[in-house]
């Protein structure tokens, strides 16, 4: 799963922060496999999140946790909108 999303114009680097300090709790979540926060080349106020969840139980777990609640209420604080998310899935020839 991606999700895509920009700080407010020059407000990047809180949004770094955040993450900093949010990153250690997720990934200390049951099913929690891979949380990373990538810039976007030349565009510090832009990123995307690559995660990777054991099950969509986990996930559903995750969105409703504690530090999650109270990530999302601080970061309009310095987000430019809600996130776009992006679920993936393996491409394969034989559409498995």
């Amino acid at each position: 799963m991606t999700r895509r999303f920009s700080a407010l114009p020059g407000r990047g680097r809180e949004q770094v922060e955040a993450f900093e300090r949010l990153a250690p709790l997720v990934r200390a979540e049951e099913g929690c496999l891979r949380y990373d926060l990538h810039a976007v080349a030349g565009d510090p106020d832009r990123f995307v999140l690559i995660e990777r969840w054991a099950s969509r139980e986990a996930i559903a777990a995750h969105d409703v946790s504690p530090h999650m609640v109270a990530a999302d209420a601080a970061n309009s604080a310095f987000r430019a909108g809600p996130a776009e998310v992006i679920e993936l899935a393996a491409a394969t020839s034989d559409g498995r």
